[in-house]
């Protein structure tokens, strides 16, 4: 989010994370930001005092909310977006973003944390628009559905109007990254050795990239669309798979003659998978994410995989920072606390 938000015209200032490799990444790309190292819960005090802060912003690990996890509200990575709160309420800004799973803002069984997140910005004297976005829709080669909470303390308030002159087709696979080259050539170096094998129970769909027609749970992609969700457990046999033929020669998509051969009932008993199939690239799932080419990463390649993954694509970050920009460098006189809660929760006046 960093990224996106520094080319969206903010300057970080100082940041907080938890994990030990993220941090060193951290300090790799943004030297001029104090990186405060550790549970944020156990550096609350460290936020005291600071003042004249525009934007807080921030990705509340979002495990305890996730459909791809075990969506368990007693996971104590849950509470943080209540300590990203806590944040707020220290430093004042005029502004926050907090980013989460599409599910906290739709699912019912979250609507008690979503309203009470709501609940205690307003409290604070901010008016909060829940707005669910999809990365693809704004050039990012990536079909990904996040949801974001943004409190402004002037008074306004922000729409999906506000992010449509930002919408932009998403580059197709193909587009966004044949310029590397082949897995293990000097433009794209790194290699994932997971290997890839034919499922022995075929999972089949419509389409031959959903389903489940190899080992493990990444799925193919087409070149010519965008990416599915990029996983944080990417790295073995979940990371998505390529077909080089396809994608660099424009050859026939053995996935999809394989999915057809599956759907007629073809005996398919002697069939292997061609080595023109692999495993994505750490290269190439930083581009899908929108990061710079030029943007380096600490660690191992499992866990360059994995901050990867927990990342917001940086093209999706500087789309709402420049949303909220745009609105912070608007004046608008303050309503009040009550006229919040009418726009959002009736129920609570």
């Amino acid at each position: 989010m960093d990224v996106g938000m520094i080319t969206a015209g903010f300057s970080v200032q100082i940041a907080n994370e938890i994990d030990p490799t993220a941090c060193k990444t951290y300090a790799l790309n943004h030297k001029s930001c104090l990186l405060i190292e550790g549970d944020l819960d156990q550096n609350l005090e460290k936020f005291n005092g600071i003042s004249d802060i525009d934007l807080i912003f921030g990705g509340p690990p979002c495990q305890g909310f996730s459909v791809a996890g075990k969506m368990d509200l007693k996971d104590p990575r849950s509470k943080l977006v209540f300590s990203f709160l806590d944040v707020v309420r220290r430093v004042s800004p005029n502004a926050f973003v907090m980013e989460n799973v599409k599910a906290l803002g739709a699912l019912e069984k979250f609507s008690h944390i979503k309203q009470e997140i709501i609940s205690q910005a307003n409290d604070m004297g901010y008016r909060v628009s829940v707005i669910q976005l999809n990365a693809k829709d704004f050039g990012v080669p990536q079909s990904r559905e996040r949801v974001f909470f943004i409190g402004l303390k002037n008074g306004d308030h922000i729409t999906l109007d506000d992010f449509e002159q930002y919408c932009e087709d998403a580059p197709s696979i193909r587009e966004a990254i044949s310029h590397l080259g082949a897995a293990g050539s000097v433009t794209n170096p790194h290699i994932t050795n997971a290997k890839i094998t034919i499922a022995k129970n075929p999972v089949l769909r419509k389409s031959a990239y959903a389903g489940m027609l190899f080992n493990g749970q990444g799925r193919p992609l087409n070149p010519d669309s965008w990416s599915s969700t990029l996983p944080a457990s990417m790295g073995g046999n979940r990371t998505p798979i390529i077909d080089e033929n396809h994608l660099y020669d424009y050859g026939e998509s053995w996935v999809e003659k394989y999915h057809s051969d599956l759907i007629n009932g073809k005996d398919i008993t002697t069939l292997q998978v061609p080595k023109s199939l692999r495993r994505l690239t750490i290269d190439e799932a930083k581009i899908i994410q929108t990061f710079p080419e030029d943007y380096k990463f600490y660690g191992t390649q499992s866990r360059i995989f994995t901050q990867i993954g927990n990342a917001v694509p940086c093209k999706l970050a500087e789309v709402v920072g420049a949303v909220v920009k745009n609105k912070l460098d608007n004046k608008v006189l303050k309503t009040t606390r009550n006229e919040y809660k009418s726009d959002l929760f009736p129920e609570l006046m």
